[in-house]
C-alpha cells in the first residue's frame, strides 16, 4: 500500500455499488452500470453518481466515437480496500495492524483458506523484503 497517497473521500451506498460494478466489468458505460444495479434508477441519476465518483478520484473516463463515456476505475479494489483498512487501523487500533489482524482471527472473520493465503502472502512479502535488503 502506498502510504503517501491521500485518502479518497467516503462513498455513498449507491456510489459504492456503481464502483463495484465497474471494478467487476473493468470498463463500463452509464447504461451498463444502470443495467447492473439492483434497483431501477433514472439515467440522469446514474450519470450524476458516475460524475461524483470521477470528481472524488475513483473513476476516469474516455469518450468513444459515438460520444459515449466509458468509465474505468482509477485504482484497484485492493488499493481502495487497503486504504479503508488503514483508516480502521488508525481509528480503532491506534495504528496497530497486528491488533486488527488478531481481532479478525479471534472473531473468526477469516476462514482456514483465507488464513493460508494471507500467510503465503506475508511469507512472499518477507522474502521480497529480505532480497531488497541484501541487494542494498
Amino acid at each position: 500500500m502506498n502510504r503517501s497517497t491521500p485518502d479518497l473521500p467516503d462513498l455513498s451506498e449507491l456510489e459504492r455499488d456503481a464502483l463495484q460494478i465497474i471494478w467487476r466489468l473493468g470498463l463500463a458505460t452509464a447504461d451498463q452500470v444502470r443495467e447492473n444495479l439492483e434497483r431501477p434508477l433514472k439515467d440522469s441519476t446514474v450519470r450524476t453518481v458516475l460524475r461524483r465518483l470521477e470528481e472524488k478520484g475513483y473513476l476516469a473516463h474516455t469518450v468513444d466515437d459515438r460520444r459515449t463515456f466509458i468509465y474505468r476505475p482509477v485504482e484497484s479494489r485492493q488499493h481502495v480496500a487497503g486504504r479503508a483498512a488503514k483508516r480502521i487501523v488508525d481509528w480503532f487500533c491506534e495504528g496497530s495492524v497486528e491488533t486488527l489482524l488478531v481481532g479478525m482471527v479471534d472473531s473468526k472473520v477469516l476462514d482456514r483458506s483465507e488464513l493460508q493465503r494471507l500467510a503465503d502472502y506475508i511469507a512472499a512479502a518477507q522474502k521480497a523484503a529480505s532480497s531488497e535488503k541484501e541487494g542494498q
